[in-house]
C-alpha cells in the first residue's frame, strides 16, 4: 500500500488567499487540526491551528509564517512512511506531492485508522498473541515453524522494542480461536508469554479503542 491509494477527496486544502478564520472553520469542519496551503499545484507547508492562532485571523494564511514546510509524502511512499511522519510531525492530515513536488492531496489519520481496520489482520478471525524474549534470540522463522506446526497461520506481526533494552515484544495475529497448542509449543520452547487474547476480547478491547479515538479525532 503506497500514500496514492490513501489519498482523501473529503478534505480540501488551502489556498494562499483564504484567511486565518476560514482555515479555522475549514479544521472545525473537517476535524482535522491541520490543512495542507496550495498555491496552484505547488505545496507552500501545513499550518497548524497554533500557526493561525499566534496570527491575526483576518490576515490570508500566505502571509503567516508556516512551522511545518517539510512535511509531506510522495505518492509511491509506503505506508509505513506515511505513518512515520504523522507521528513523527503529530499531524492530523498530510500532504502528498508527486515526483516533480506538485501536490496531489491529502491522507489523513483517521484515513489511515480505517485502512488498518479493514485489513486482513484485523477483520480475519482468530486470536492474539504477546511474547517476549532477549533480542538476540529474535526469530520469525522459527516462531512461523511452531505456528505452523499446529496447522495454524500468522496474519501480522508487529515488533515493539527499547533501543536500550535486549529484549523485543513480538505480537502476533494467529488464524485460530484455540491457541492451547499453540501457547503450549512456544512455552516448552522458552518463550515467554507476556498476553494472549481470544477474538472476541480483543477486539472487544480494540473497538472501544477505537471508537474512543475517533470520538477525539471528531472533537
Amino acid at each position: 500500500m503506497v500514500a496514492e491509494n490513501l489519498i482523501t477527496t473529503a478534505v480540501l486544502p488551502l489556498r494562499t488567499s483564504d484567511s486565518g478564520k476560514i482555515a479555522l472553520a475549514a479544521m472545525e469542519d473537517f476535524n482535522v487540526r491541520h490543512l495542507p496551503i496550495v498555491n496552484d499545484q505547488q505545496l507552500l507547508g501545513v499550518i497548524s491551528e497554533d500557526d493561525i492562532l499566534i496570527h491575526n485571523i483576518k490576515e490570508p494564511v500566505g502571509s503567516y509564517e508556516l512551522s511545518l514546510t517539510k512535511a509531506s509524502v510522495r505518492t509511491t511512499d509506503h505506508l509505513y512512511e506515511v505513518m512515520r511522519l504523522l507521528a513523527e510531525h503529530q499531524l492530523t492530515v498530510i500532504p502528498v506531492v508527486d515526483a516533480e513536488g506538485n501536490y496531489r492531496g491529502m491522507i489523513s489519520l483517521e484515513d489511515v485508522l480505517n485502512f488498518f481496520a479493514k485489513t486482513a489482520a484485523f477483520s480475519d478471525s482468530g486470536s492474539i498473541v504477546v511474547l517476549e524474549f532477549q533480542r538476540h534470540s529474535y526469530s520469525l522463522a522459527e516462531i512461523a515453524r511452531l505456528v505452523e506446526a499446529e496447522n495454524a497461520s500468522i496474519l501480522s506481526t508487529f515488533v515493539t522494542s527499547d533501543p536500550e533494552a535486549s529484549t523485543v515484544e513480538v505480537t502476533l495475529k494467529i488464524n485460530r480461536q484455540d491457541i492451547h497448542n499453540i501457547l503450549n509449543a512456544f512455552q516448552r520452547f522458552g518463550y515467554e508469554i507476556k498476553a494472549a487474547f481470544n477474538e472476541e476480547e480483543y477486539l472487544e478491547s480494540l473497538q472501544d479503542r477505537y471508537q474512543a479515538l475517533m470520538n477525539y479525532l471528531n472533537v
